[in-house]
């Protein structure tokens, strides 16, 4: 059966990140497939230490991370799956720390010091990262927040074997902007176009959940 890891790096468990999550999940599912789903804010773990064993040549971690912390088994999980999304709201232009912490981990071992550099991955998956935003499309690209997104499908696609990005624009950020200091957007343009465009995003995740996990 194939199997798919769906990681949401955002701190909200119900938010705009992980309901597209869940309909890549649903796109998943639909065509058989099964699916782990993580929520990187439950789990107690850093970023790369910098130790290098997983570079240490004839090192028992060579091509994987030693650090032993709640991420370890995730990243087993990882390691055995056929396909990853990666999903994270952009904060000032990249993802979330816990979600930049997740993926130096996952994919720092992975890069072997060759040239030209090579992949340690034990097998090609199929990966993806969801990223949702306050700002609209041209905001992206005037703003310069295109570039890390940009930089990261390249790794991951390099390192995992094939990757996209589903680009979720200008999301309803609050439920109840009256209770925020506001003076930057327009609650009922913003609940207008949660109502008129994110069934869309929705629609677009779940096609790249079938996507994921379907035959070549």
């Amino acid at each position: 059966m194939t199997h798919l890891v769906a990681i949401n790096g955002s701190p909200r468990k119900n938010g705009n990140t992980a309901t597209l999550l869940e309909h890549a999940c649903k796109g998943a599912r639909s065509r058989g497939a099964s699916v782990t789903q993580v929520h990187l804010y439950d789990l107690m773990y850093h970023g790369c230490r910098s130790c290098f064993a997983c570079k240490t040549k004839g090192g028992r971690s060579y091509g994987r991370c030693a650090v032993r912390d709640d991420l370890t088994p995730v990243l087993s999980d990882i390691s055995e799956a056929d396909a990853l999304i990666l999903g994270s709201p952009l904060y000032f232009g990249t993802v979330t720390g816990a979600m930049r912490s997740c993926t130096e981990r996952l994919l720092f071992p992975y890069l072997e010091y060759t040239s030209p550099p090579h992949s340690l991955a034990p097998r090609r998956i199929r990966a993806a990262y969801i990223l949702t935003m306050n700002v609209t499309e041209e905001e992206l690209k005037t703003h310069g927040y295109s570039q890390h997104p940009v930089l990261n499908e390249r790794v991951l696609g390099m390192l995992l074997g094939s990757a996209e990005t589903l680009y979720s624009y200008d999301t309803c950020q609050f439920e109840d902007y009256t209770r925020v200091v506001n003076e930057l957007f327009d609650p009922v343009r913003k609940a207008e176009r949660r109502e008129r465009v994110f069934p869309e995003d929705c629609k677009r995740a779940f096609d790249l959940g079938v996507r994921l996990v379907g035959s070549e």
